[in-house]
């Protein structure tokens, strides 16, 4: 199967990853905790995964292959899940186009940078001047939409959302790092739906002994009335670009995979605030902000062709 024809794949995964982080913040407002609500957001994810690791068993790992994966593949999940986390808490308060933006420009810079060195079993590239102008376009494309994004509806946001943007780079970059290690669990585990167990096992372990330790404030019942049957899905969403990244990143290389991601992913972003989707602030889609947008997908362009 050549690389081409896992794009549309790749495609959807990264517009159902944009869902999953508005569909988070819904829960998040819904259920007040937000270790409860990231713990209820995955606890599906394991339990998929882990249903059809059960009816398809096999092949399953060889002591040989599980003796050469590193320690840090099983991770994989805990590095993506502080995006995941992230938008949970905080994409209400800078809105989706800024806050994909931002991940994504992360997420991509970080792609390159492991593409280039050969870092984490990568196979080391060296440097293009083109993908990394690409990235440069991708900044600038980023900072059209996050100034852009204090407009709403509702009024001005205040400066406190900026305040938050170089945790959500922090998030963008473990994102794509979380691929990669992704890929490699997969490789030692050779049953995809086992690796993608492992890799969510962690994190809702760690987000359920945080809730555990951190139990306040817990939702009234009229909280728990508020929640639509959609919002729990919201990890569910997010989990098929973490097994599209676990199955495909090795074939197409990181910088391709996260440039198609992020191009499908910033575009539902923006579609996601102009529109209101999923109980989002309305931020219209100006001109600079379709200018950002344009900027993003042709830095995107330069990284996947070259």
């Amino acid at each position: 199967m050549t690389a081409a024809l896992l794009y549309p794949f790749i495609l959807v995964a990264g517009a159902l990853q944009a869902l999953g982080n508005a569909m988070n913040a819904q829960l998040r407002g819904r259920l007040v905790n937000p270790w409860l609500a990231a713990t209820v957001s995955f606890l599906p994810i394991v339990f998929v995964f882990t249903t059809l690791f059960f009816t398809m068993p096999t092949p399953l790992p060889s002591l040989d292959s599980l003796s050469k994966m590193p320690w840090y593949a099983p991770l994989g999940g805990v590095a993506g899940a502080v995006a995941v986390f992230g938008g949970l808490a905080f994409i209400d308060k800078v809105g989706a186009g800024p806050f994909n933006g931002l991940t994504l420009t992360a997420n991509i810079l970080t792609s390159l940078a492991m593409d280039a060195l050969g870092l984490f079993g990568l196979q080391a590239a060296g440097f293009k001047p083109m993908p990394w102008l690409g990235g440069l376009l991708m900044a600038v494309g980023v900072t059209f939409i996050a100034r852009s994004g204090g407009k709403s509806e509702g009024g001005e946001a205040g400066v406190g959302g900026k305040l938050l943007y170089p945790f959500i780079l922090v998030a963008g970059a473990l994102m794509a790092i979380g691929v990669v290690w992704n890929a490699q669990l997969r490789g030692a585990l050779e049953n995809p739906w086992l690796a993608a167990a492992v890799s969510f096992v962690p994190v809702v372990f760690v987000f359920a002994l945080v809730f555990l330790l951190r139990p306040s404030p817990l939702p009234s019942r009229e909280d728990i009335a508020g929640v639509r049957w959609w919002m729990p899905l919201a990890g569910i969403t997010g989990a098929v670009a973490v097994f599209a990244g676990l199955l495909f990143v090795d074939k197409v290389g990181a910088g391709a995979f996260n440039g198609l991601l992020i191009t499908a992913n910033l575009i539902t972003s923006v579609a996601l605030d102009h529109f209101g989707w999923f109980g989002m602030k309305q931020v219209k889609a100006g001109p600079p902000r379709l200018i950002g947008a344009a900027l993003m997908v042709g830095g995107i362009v330069l990284i996947s062709l070259f």
